[in-house]
């Protein structure tokens, strides 16, 4: 899916907001690491005693990712980054939650992030819960109750409804994370920052844009 860059590395600044970059810059870096994942050339490192004193002076990721909870979906690996680069919350189905929105508020307001990512799957087991049970109930109830309004999208949608079901979730999430919170959609609005819903192939690692907003 991505074009590899790899002549056009971006330059950044570890201790800076968002590490110096804007919201192009992040997306291209970002897709670098990703190009990286894809073709085993990954280059994150083990973090020395350095970095360590670095990272305790303060945070400062490029990206704040709102991804599923899958032991397999794993942002840092994908995208090739280390730590402090991404700031990740993740939960089963890539569900916005009063917390979610909250950490990803936080991101953008106070950490300087200008990228966001909703980084959902395939075959994702809770999307795929709501499909065949509605009437679940207890903690996974609630994912359930949060999933199915992009079931019910889905539904009207020629074609597999688990696949259907997953991308317009990855959508609904978008859409959630702008509805809730009027500082990352003032922030959309004037340029400032890019929300993106991402789904990525457990089977051939592939991590394809749906949605772009900004």
């Amino acid at each position: 899916m991505y074009s590899p860059l790899p002549d056009h590395p971006t330059t950044h600044d570890p201790q800076a907001p968002a590490q110096g970059l804007d919201k192009e810059e992040a997306l291209l870096r970002l897709l670098e690491g990703h190009w990286r994942y894809l073709h085993n050339e990954t280059v994150t490192a083990q973090l020395s005693s350095a970095d360590r004193t670095l990272h305790s002076e303060g945070q400062f990721p490029f990206v704040a990712v709102l991804g599923c909870a899958d032991s397999r979906v794993s942002p840092e690996l994908i995208f090739d980054q280390g730590q402090g680069d991404l700031f990740v919350v993740r939960v089963a189905g890539n569900i916005v939650g009063s917390g979610e929105l909250a950490s990803i508020e936080y991101a953008v307001e106070h950490l300087g992030v200008r990228l966001v990512m909703v980084l959902g799957h395939d075959q994702c087991g809770a999307v795929k819960a709501a499909t065949e049970n509605a009437d679940i109930h207890g903690p996974i109830g609630y994912l359930v109750r949060e999933i199915a309004p992009a079931i019910a999208l889905a539904r009207a949608l020629p074609g597999d409804l688990l696949a259907n079901s997953i991308d317009e979730n990855i959508r609904h999430s978008v859409n959630q994370l702008i509805d809730g919170s009027e500082a990352l959609a003032r922030r959309i609005e004037c340029g400032d920052v890019r929300l993106i819903g991402v789904r990525y192939s457990l089977k051939t690692g592939d991590a394809e844009i749906l949605h772009t907003r900004g």
